[in-house]
């Protein structure tokens, strides 16, 4: 079986997961929340630095979660957990795959049909779907430079362009902050990933408190990407989709450059293509570790689950604004039942041997 390292970890913890909050979530905290945006998103970040330490202490055990699941509950049991957790990653796994089409289309592709921009997306993620999410240690490792490369140079770029009197005075977003706490859930399930990687990560002394360091040190990249995106639109900022495009565009540079901003937009973009099919590799996962890889088995939902989510988006095109209300508003306890309250509940999952 393949381990993941604690570099490979960390650098997963603190470079590939933070990319995914870096398109729609800023305009969308910054319309409820205006300059008190950054108070919502750091909260979940010490939520989930809570609950990342407490899986990376699970994971002392060397023991996959269908393992400590049926050392506890049973097969039966912990097959039918194990099936409810697959569905919630499927879900977990929309939203960011409908914000990332919009993205490839509105940025990259604006001429071509958004299912035909997006399309290939799928072929590359059956093949990673395929694998083992361990599988992906040595990728972390080539793309956790790239993630830091890429925004700290839309940072350079944006930061000229920013006035951080804006963020001023705290308080300014009232009651909406917690209703920007609730519409980020959606884009916090970073600890119940870590749950597939239970039984795979080559745990050393300290790599839980080491691992959830990591992960508050990509939160605060993460932190200051939005008080510089709000610092530069101001209250303009609830209408910029997609903001590491437009933040760096002010460039002054650029008139006589151009667009030198899109190596670091394609840096972010490679990663966060690895990053989506991420939940989705991980729901796989959920079905594979009871029944094993034998007989192509990987292979065949791998593809299965990448048709039926091509099939989906394209039903849904266009309706990504009213996917993004329902799962953000009357939804939004989902991710908080699976993502904060049910990781830190490995801890309690007894591995082969343990006495009860």
């Amino acid at each position: 079986m393949n381990k993941i390292s604690s570099r490979q970890l960390y650098f997963f913890l603190a470079c590939v997961m933070p990319v995914g909050k870096l398109l729609v979530l800023p305009s969308l905290l910054a319309q409820y929340a205006k300059n008190d945006l950054l108070f919502p998103i750091l909260i979940s970040y010490l939520v989930q630095v809570a609950v990342v330490f407490s899986v990376l202490l699970a994971a002392k055990k060397n023991t996959s979660l269908y393992g400590l699941l049926e050392n506890t509950f049973g097969r039966v049991a912990s097959i039918v957990i194990l099936s409810i957790i697959s569905i919630f990653f499927f879900y977990a796994a929309l939203l960011p795959l409908l914000e990332q089409r919009l993205f490839v289309q509105s940025v990259f592709y604006d001429t071509l049909p958004s299912l035909a921009a997006f399309a290939p997306f799928f072929v590359f993620s059956a093949y990673l779907c395929a694998k083992p999410l361990s599988s992906q240690g040595r990728v972390w490792d080539i793309l956790g430079p790239i993630s830091i490369a890429g925004l700290l140079g839309i940072l350079v770029l944006s930061v000229g362009s920013a006035d951080f009197g804006a963020l001023l005075p705290v308080g300014g977003g009232g009651s909406g902050t917690f209703k920007a706490l609730s519409v980020s859930s959606g884009w916090f399930f970073d600890g119940a990933i870590l749950l597939m990687l239970l039984g795979r990560i080559d745990y050393k002394k300290g790599t839980a408190w080491k691992g959830a360091l990591f992960y508050l040190a990509g939160g605060l990249g993460v932190l200051l990407f939005f008080a510089v995106f709000y610092a530069v639109f101001g209250d303009l900022a609830m209408n910029q989709y997609f903001a590491i495009t437009k933040t760096s565009k002010y460039f002054s540079g650029i008139t006589v450059l151009g667009r030198i901003d899109y190596v670091f937009i394609y840096a972010l973009a490679l990663v966060m293509a690895f990053w989506c099919a991420i939940p989705l590799q991980a729901g796989i996962d959920c079905y594979l570790q009871p029944f094993g890889r034998e007989r192509h088995l990987a292979t065949i939902l791998s593809i299965a689950v990448n048709l039926c989510f091509l099939v989906l988006l394209y039903l849904l095109d266009n309706r990504f604004g009213e996917i993004l209300r329902c799962i953000t508003g009357p939804l939004f306890w989902i991710f908080p039942a699976f993502c904060v309250l049910l990781p830190p509940l490995s801890l309690l999952l007894r591995r082969p041997n343990e006495r009860s």
